[in-house]
């Protein structure tokens, strides 16, 4: 979840329209910077909701940050089976503890080949 988006002026810009007030700004000169609040929390709390409620019987999550060890813990104590797709990235040794299957996804899929 993104929370209130803000155009942002490259720094050199900034500094020559300190400098000359007629200096134009292109595309290029700025940027829109997106800040997430609390979105592994969320998703951390949602699996263990599950978890805890007998909701569901298997997570697939993907993802590669270690953050959600402490989710996939007692997830798997209740019986879940946890599984992580990391898009192919390295996960640590801490994740790999605390799962019970790996997926290897591809994050973007391969161009058809062309006779």
């Amino acid at each position: 979840m993104a929370s209130n988006p803000k155009w942002s002026l490259s720094e050199g810009k900034t500094k020559e329209l300190c400098t000359d007030s007629s200096t134009e700004i292109s595309d290029t000169d700025v940027t829109l910077q997106f800040r997430q609040k609390g979105v592994d929390i969320k998703i951390g709390l949602d699996i263990a909701l599950r978890a805890l409620k007998n909701m569901v019987d298997q997570i697939i999550l993907i993802s590669g940050d270690s953050d959600f060890v402490p989710a996939a813990k007692p997830a798997r104590r209740e019986g879940i089976d946890f599984v992580l797709d990391a898009l192919g990235n390295h996960i640590n040794d801490d994740f790999h503890e605390h799962i019970d299957g790996l997926l290897f996804s591809s994050p973007i899929p391969p161009s058809p080949r062309r006779n």
